[in-house]
């Protein structure tokens, strides 16, 4: 087992991970841009390496400072938590080639994964449902005859990056034709690749993904769905689990279709393959693996009572024993809300400047990277914190809840989850949404 694990990384993740390894006994390393210096889980690391000026690109996203964090600090490995160089190739293959464990999936799956149009030619291949759709295109004209073939609307969609950059509806071929140029320069800018697709736009569709697990030798578990589908400016905002009012057979055939996929390429560590359900038809198509740890992991690992960043750290330093499915037992039900430092009055715009007071409500788990009197700079993602909340899924029809007993109920007519939240501010009388 490692003895000193560097987290590449800032905000919530960081301490997230800090946590687990707390927990078993290895030390912690932490780096830090000029912006986060003083923030809450810098200060929590065992130790805390300065990497660079505030922009990301100076500093958490600089493969060479992390190297040098890494020789500095003498650590054995390096955990990517989410976003930043979690999924970039090069730092999977520096950081080996310096003898240093990159904590997640083999350099090969990030790359194979990391494009849209090759992961959709893996799970073809595997045997999972496709929508409608394209490989790389090369001009706007292949683009307009393709979408003519597939019909409008269509989704135009970089295969490099997430997070929904690079992602547009086009209603009919004048859009198409308009946003073709803008939307691979786009790529180009934010994945220095500009390489497009075409995919079947499903007007209503939920995003519901599985989390998986593999073993690098082919064994892959799968730990449930969540349903993502609460989204604003293709961002998830909501994430629950198990994903509601959806038919088991449906449920069975995600969890299936995602181990297959993953154990055909012998998937190693944490991963997520994600998927468009068309609602009306009750089918569901494969939209994208993303290979690494997930924001939204918290739900999951409430509901089935493990430590995925455990399992990635054991698994990365060898002996790792991948659960049988029977081991693996969902209790009750699990929300994640996240919490952004928006202006609501500015469309949502990321609003800085020092957070005058931060509660957080109790009875919940919270994952966040602040307290009160942090200073919320510009330069990255406004995202604060997450509130999970975990309760027993409730029959249809149910007595009137109690205050704080962390009941949840799915709402058909509403299409919601109800929690009934552990606070003194929920009335007898009422479930608080």
């Amino acid at each position: 087992m490692f003895s000193k694990i560097l987290i590449a990384n800032r905000g919530e993740i960081l301490g997230r991970v800090c946590r687990t390894l707390k927990q078993m006994g290895i030390a912690s390393v932490a780096v830090y841009s000029d912006a986060d210096q003083f923030a809450p889980p810098v200060r929590a690391a065992d130790e805390a390496v300065h990497i660079g000026p505030a922009p990301a690109a100076q500093s958490y996203l600089d493969i060479d400072a992390i190297l040098e964090a890494c020789q500095r600090s003498g650590a054995q490995a390096v955990h990517p938590g989410y976003g930043f160089l979690s999924e970039r190739v090069e730092f999977a293959e520096r950081l080996e080639a310096a003898g240093i464990r990159f904590i997640g999936p083999r350099p090969a799956h990030l790359r194979d994964f990391g494009l849209k149009h090759t992961a959709r030619a893996l799970a073809k291949a595997a045997g999972v449902p496709m929508l409608p759709g394209t490989g790389v295109l090369t001009s706007r004209e292949e683009a307009l005859a393709e979408a003519a073939r597939i019909t409008y609307p269509v989704m135009l969609k970089s295969s490099a990056g997430g997070g929904g950059i690079g992602m547009v509806l086009c209603e009919d071929a004048a859009e198409l034709a308009t946003r073709y140029d803008s939307i691979a320069r786009l790529a180009a800018n934010n994945f220095g690749n500009a390489a497009l697709f075409l995919e079947k736009y499903v007007a209503r569709a939920r995003h519901v993904e599985v989390q998986i697990f593999g073993d690098g030798k082919g064994g892959v578990v799968a730990l449930g769905t969540r349903d993502c589908s609460l989204q604003r400016r293709n961002q998830k905002m909501v994430e629950e689990t198990p994903a509601p009012n959806l038919p088991d057979a449906i449920r069975t055939a995600m969890e299936e279709a995602a181990i297959a996929l993953a154990a055909s390429v012998h998937y190693e560590s944490a991963g997520t393959v994600e998927y468009v359900y068309d609602a009306e038809a009750q089918r569901f198509y494969f939209l994208e693996v993303n290979t690494r740890l997930q924001v939204e992991h918290c739900v999951t690992e409430e509901i089935y009572g493990v430590d995925l960043v455990r399992w990635m750290i054991e698994q990365a330093a060898g002996g790792f024993v991948l659960p049988s499915p029977a081991e693996l037992k969902p209790q009750g039900a699990a929300i994640e809300v996240r919490l952004y430092a928006e202006a609501p009055g500015n469309q949502f715009a990321p609003s800085s400047g020092q957070l005058s007071a931060f509660t957080p409500p109790p009875g919940l788990r919270v994952e966040s990277w602040v307290e009160t009197g942090t200073e919320i700079t510009p330069f990255y993602d406004p995202m604060l914190a997450k509130f999970i909340a975990k309760g027993r899924a409730a029959p249809a029809r149910s007595p009137r809840c109690k205050p704080g007993c962390g009941r949840v109920k799915f709402s058909a007519s509403r299409q919601i989850w109800i929690i009934c939240a552990p606070s003194s501010l929920c009335p007898p009388s009422r479930l608080a949404r």
